[in-house]
């Protein structure tokens, strides 16, 4: 019965394990059916969101794309619109251009076209009233030579003795080996009398072939009256070039033709030295006036060097006293370098060409002392080494830069004074003395027994100018308004020159209301010139024909420069002046300065 038991029990422990199994079994399968069933549900969910996710992100992409060809449908509409804006201003901003073209050439034109007629027409002027005055077609050539008043005949009478010669080597060989002129002595006609430009004329002659079309004599008096006209016309374009507009060149040639009187000495006295080398002169001051220039290109910068170069050393060798001109000019560019108002660079280029200058002529004049021993020479030694030793010339404080340029002035007046002695005396020359000897007699420093410097003293030509000078320059309305355009410059430029010191910014936008005419170096630079030429014109009259007629293109430069007028408006605080009131100004003053220097 046990034993029954035992088996009963472990056959119900049995059956009871096999349905805990089974239902094990079933409820195993039926969390994984679940389990499926979910992750079914799941995929299903997932499906459906990576269906939507995709449909978004399609609506989003296309969306897009409809954005992206809207914004450049936009900007290609934009694109040919402002496409037609660009060509509309293009094409009116080309027509602006082309019409500025147009007009600056017609102006270029019409103003270098009456230049060159100013000049012949004077020209032709000299000779009709040189004609008219001696009759000079009507007499013998004897009576011709001795039309030639004071020293000119002897010039003439040397050019003459060049062309008798058989050729080109005689006539030199005969000039300067002159045994003729003075008794027992064989002299160097050429450099004693400086003959340089009758040397000019008749090689001239002779290789032009104008032996068989004209006579020497009226190929001698047709260079001086051509060069008086390239004068005229040299004028013309400086004040041109300063003012900007041509009017200032024709109101220039009328001052200068009413003031002749003042203004040359060809009407009287034709072969002068002074009739040959002032030409020369006015070629060089107006190109240098277009070297000072700050707007100029490179081109025009070098054909301006070169022009200046070669006008200068025919203006050494036409004159013997060409080089003191020259110290004069060399110490207004001085003054220019000093006050900042031009570039560093210029200024050694220019001391360049009159070094150059001065060795060609020394060389060529047969070793002249007298331009070894100038003033010019010496003076630029003297800058460069003053310039060398204080190299913060420019920098500083107000207060600091004067006493810099006190200095500056010091050291180049000593070293210049010491250059020019020790050169003095390892070149002894006899021209240096006289002129010693007569300014220390004309300023009664010493009295001497000299019968050359008291001869000197008795000319009209180194007294001071009587007052009918200044009277007539004043009828002529020259004066006046000579005066007053040098206070404008001169008030303009210290202006110009206290904002420099002082490091205060200064507009320069090139608008013309803005303008301030003391910022230009080629006006301030003809400041200098009028003032120093000036003031030596008031101790000597013979250099009054050296000033008088810079004094009319200066002047007439100042009646026509637009800057001038601004400056005078900004002074007077008008600074809204309509252009058209004063172009109305500006071509009112012109006629009736002339109507007035006309009247008398």
């Amino acid at each position: 019965g046990v034993f029954k038991r035992l088996a009963m029990a472990q056959f119900i422990q049995d059956v009871h394990a096999g349905e805990m199994t089974e239902l094990r079994k079933r409820t195993q399968e039926c969390l994984e059916e679940s389990a499926t069933q979910e992750e079914a549900k799941l995929m299903e969910l997932a499906a459906a969101d990576a269906e939507s996710v995709l449909k978004d992100e399609g609506e989003q992409v296309c969306a897009e794309e409809t954005a992206l060809k809207e914004e450049e449908e936009n900007e290609e509409a934009n694109r040919e619109k402002l496409t037609l804006k660009d060509k509309m201003v293009n094409t009116a901003s080309k027509d602006t251009k082309s019409k500025s073209a147009f007009h600056q050439w017609v102006k270029v034109f019409f103003g270098s076209w009456a230049a060159i007629a100013s000049g012949m027409l004077y020209a032709v002027y000299l000779s009709t009233f040189h004609e008219r005055k001696f009759w000079f077609s009507s007499k013998q050539d004897l009576e011709r030579e001795i039309s030639f008043q004071e020293d000119s005949g002897l010039y003439y009478y040397y050019y003459k003795k060049m062309l008798q010669a058989t050729s080109i080597q005689e006539g030199l060989f005969e000039l300067t080996h002159d045994n003729k002129t003075l008794s027992l002595r064989t002299l160097n006609s050429v450099q004693q009398i400086n003959l340089y430009p009758e040397v000019f004329a008749g090689i001239l002659y002779r290789i032009t072939g104008s032996q068989e079309a004209i006579e020497p004599v009226y190929f001698y008096i047709g260079i001086i009256f051509g060069l008086q006209a390239v004068y005229v016309t040299a004028l013309y374009v400086t004040s041109w070039m300063l003012s900007g507009t041509w009017m200032a060149g024709m109101l220039t040639v009328v001052w200068y033709i009413i003031n002749r009187i003042d203004t040359t000495r060809v009407e009287h006295t034709i072969p002068l030295r002074e009739n040959w080398a002032l030409p020369y002169f006015a070629l060089q001051v107006g190109a240098l006036t277009g070297y000072l220039k700050t707007n100029v290109n490179s081109t025009m910068e070098m054909f301006s060097y070169l022009l200046m170069s070669a006008s200068t050393f025919a203006f050494i060798m036409m004159w013997e006293i060409s080089h003191y001109v020259l110290f004069v000019q060399a110490f207004s560019i001085f003054l220019l370098d000093c006050l900042d108002l031009i570039q560093s660079r210029k200024v050694t280029d220019v001391y360049r060409m009159y070094f150059v200058c001065l060795a060609l002529g020394y060389f060529v004049q047969f070793r002249n002392s007298a331009l070894l021993a100038s003033p010019l020479l010496s003076f630029i030694g003297g800058s460069h080494l003053a310039k060398y030793i204080q190299q913060n010339l420019k920098k500083g404080h107000f207060v600091a830069r004067l006493m810099k340029l006190l200095l500056h002035f010091y050291l180049v007046f000593t070293v210049s004074v010491t250059l020019n002695l020790v050169i003095k005396k390892m070149v002894p020359q006899e021209e240096n003395e006289h002129i010693i000897k007569f300014f220390e007699a004309k300023f009664d420093l010493n009295t001497t027994r000299d019968f050359n410097t008291n001869l000197l003293l008795c000319q009209e030509t180194f007294q001071t100018p009587s007052q009918d000078f200044f009277i007539r320059l004043t009828q002529t309305c020259l004066l006046p308004f000579c005066v007053s355009v040098l206070l404008i410059c001169l008030f303009s430029t210290l202006e110009v020159v206290s904002r420099k010191f002082r490091e205060v910014p200064q507009k320069s936008d090139g608008l013309l209301e803005n303008m301030v005419i003391g910022e230009r170096p080629e006006v301030v630079y003809h400041m200098f010139h009028m003032v120093l030429f000036g003031s030596l014109a008031l101790m000597f009259q013979g250099l009054k024909y050296l000033w008088t007629p810079y004094a009319c293109m200066f002047t007439a430069f100042g009646v026509c420069s637009p800057e001038i007028w601004m400056t005078v408006f900004k002074w007077l605080r008008l600074r809204t002046v309509p252009p058209m009131l004063l172009a109305l100004m500006l071509s009112t003053a012109v006629p009736t300065i002339i109507g007035f220097s006309m009247w008398k």
